[in-house]
């Protein structure tokens, strides 16, 4: 295709309406069609990126291959998708307006008044642009973050009415608004989306199609309503009524001619509706599925809806190839200790120990881990999920009493999980991690190996501190066994016992390259055992 199209999602009304769901699904019925696809998102806090917020202010921290810290919305980009996305991705206020002031300081503006329109418009439009000029996609799909009316969002809206004068037929907004419905009346209300609209035609943008979120289906009249006051065509208007799990949306859309609308206004021939085959299929089983896995998820966020967000859909991806309906317990990590982790954790055909920072719940995860390791329960560590069954071992099995990490205890006595050398003197909020994809080489007969078919793998990192290698031969005598190690460095990445079923520390991200038509072995072998164990029970 000659030129790369550009979609731009934006939301108005109320927040979390799903316009990440929204962007993902279009771009999954695209795709389907043949077209290349990618989708990128618009943040409009000043944060450089996600990676310094706390998840209780923005959820799960997401990273992509080339180690960037994203927002959430790209993991389900990519598990929609089954492309991998990169920096380009996922922009901030903070970033555009970190990159105009180091032009501006290095003389690129040649003393000229640095000011919002063009220069911070022109970064933002520079940077819409970039993906489409140099990965040659056909379409790049722009969520904007934030609420049309939001102040911090106004720059980004701008530099969108800009790009639809200058890309004229190649450009295309899609709104995406609320419906409510009003119990008292017994009726759904279009006077918040009629404002919406309003708003963002204020700031010169006249969205090309709107998406009305509801909780209940709309009639053909509420529909022509809407198109009417909006103007807009009737073809023009979907609803996304609320649907049992995300990955149904794709199928709402479409029925809708969502993508068939888009296309026709891009001016392209829309040809016959894709099967979308391999999808439905994902869908079949999820909705057939009648036995449960029952999997208890270890972590100090559990309470937060996103905190977790790839862990939980990595293993409801692998729970529905196994034939299973997903029952994932959260457990709060701070309220387990001795005298009550077996009753805490004694139903569970499995247990996950969630990856995280700092000392809360650490303890508690080291109390949950004692129990699974001595009741031969399938466990699942990811990055300080590992770090603890480290701590755990050392301190119950080779009588290391003081062992701990540096992170937790500068001065433990086993420093059995500490900051590499030529980290010590990185100062800067994150400079020091490991961040991204990194190659990892396994022990042929490792359990991990045979999971994987292969004894070299690459995954994506998000962490700090490191396996203490001077302990590793202690370990291994004692029947923990260091079966990942990076090829470079020698830094031990994967851990597990022998003789116990499945216990299985990781210290990278293996839920950032799960995705719907590919989920991850990883998962995929911990689901598996998790179903032996609980058909064991029943007999």
């Amino acid at each position: 295709m000659a030129d790369t199209k550009y979609i731009f999602v934006t939301g108005g009304v109320v927040s979390s309406l799903g316009k990440g769901i929204v962007a993902a699904s279009l771009g999954k019925l695209l795709q389907a069609r043949g077209y290349n696809v990618t989708i990128q998102k618009f943040d409009p806090y000043i944060n450089i990126d996600p990676g310094t917020l706390n998840p209780y202010e923005h959820g799960e921290c997401y990273v992509t291959d080339d180690g960037h810290e994203a927002d959430l919305d790209l993991g389900h980009y990519e598990r929609f998708l089954n492309i991998a996305t990169s920096r380009a991705n996922n922009i901030t206020t903070g970033r555009i307006y970190q990159n105009v002031i180091q032009k501006e300081r290095r003389g690129d503006y040649l003393g000229k008044t640095v000011q919002v329109v063009p220069h911070i418009t022109d970064e933002i439009k520079r940077n819409v642009k970039l993906l489409g000029q140099k990965h040659q996609f056909d379409f790049v799909i722009t969520e904007i973050g934030g609420t049309v009316g939001d102040i911090e969002s106004l720059p980004f809206l701008e530099s969108v009415r800009q790009l639809k004068w200058e890309l004229k037929q190649n450009c295309v907004v899609v709104h995406l608004t609320y419906v409510p419905f009003i119990s008292a009346a017994k009726e759904v209300k279009t006077k918040p989306t009629q404002h919406s609209v309003k708003m963002l035609q204020e700031v010169g943008i006249q969205p090309d199609m709107l998406v009305l979120r509801t909780e209940h289906p709309l009639s053909e009249d509420i529909l022509s309503k809407v198109a009417l006051f909006c103007n807009v065509t009737k073809e023009s208007v979907v609803q996304s009524v609320d649907v049992p799990t995300i990955y149904e949306v794709p199928l709402v859309l479409q029925r809708q001619g969502m993508d068939k609308t888009i296309l026709e206004k891009v001016g392209l021939e829309a040809g016959p509706t894709p099967e979308l085959k391999q999808w439905k299929e994902f869908l079949e089983k999820m909705h057939s599925a009648k036995e449960t896995v029952n999997i208890g998820l270890v972590g100090k966020y559990v309470e937060l809806q996103d905190a977790y967000k790839s862990i939980d859909e990595s293993l409801m991806q692998a729970a529905i190839y196994n034939h299973r309906k997903l029952n994932l317990v959260s457990v709060q990590s701070d309220k387990i200790n001795e005298n009550n982790a077996a009753e805490l954790l004694k139903d569970f055909d499995a247990v996950v120990i969630a990856p995280g920072f700092g000392s809360r719940g650490v303890e508690g995860k080291l109390c949950a881990l004692k129990y699974t390791r001595e009741n031969n329960i399938p466990t699942l560590g990811i990055c300080l999920g590992m770090q603890c069954m480290v701590i755990e071992f050392a301190r119950n099995v080779l009588g290391n009493t003081g062992a701990n990490t540096t992170e937790i205890n500068p001065n433990a006595a086993f420093k059995v999980i500490d900051l590499m050398e030529e980290q010590k003197t990185v100062t800067d909020l994150g400079g020091s991690m490991r961040l991204g994809g990194y190659d990892c080489s396994l022990n042929p007969d490792s359990h991990l190996a045979k999971i994987y078919g292969s004894d070299f793998i690459h995954e994506r990192h998000r962490h700090r501190f490191e396996f203490n290698s001077q302990y590793r031969k202690d370990f291994e005598a004692h029947g923990m066994h260091c079966v990942g190690e990076n090829p470079d460095t020698g830094l031990v990445e994967a851990v597990e016992i022998e003789g116990h079923r499945w216990f299985i520390g990781v210290q990278f991200h293996p839920e950032y390259n799960s995705t719907v038509v590919r989920p991850h072995p990883l998962f995929m072998d911990f689901i598996r055992e998790a179903i032996a164990v609980h058909n064991e029970k029943k007999k």
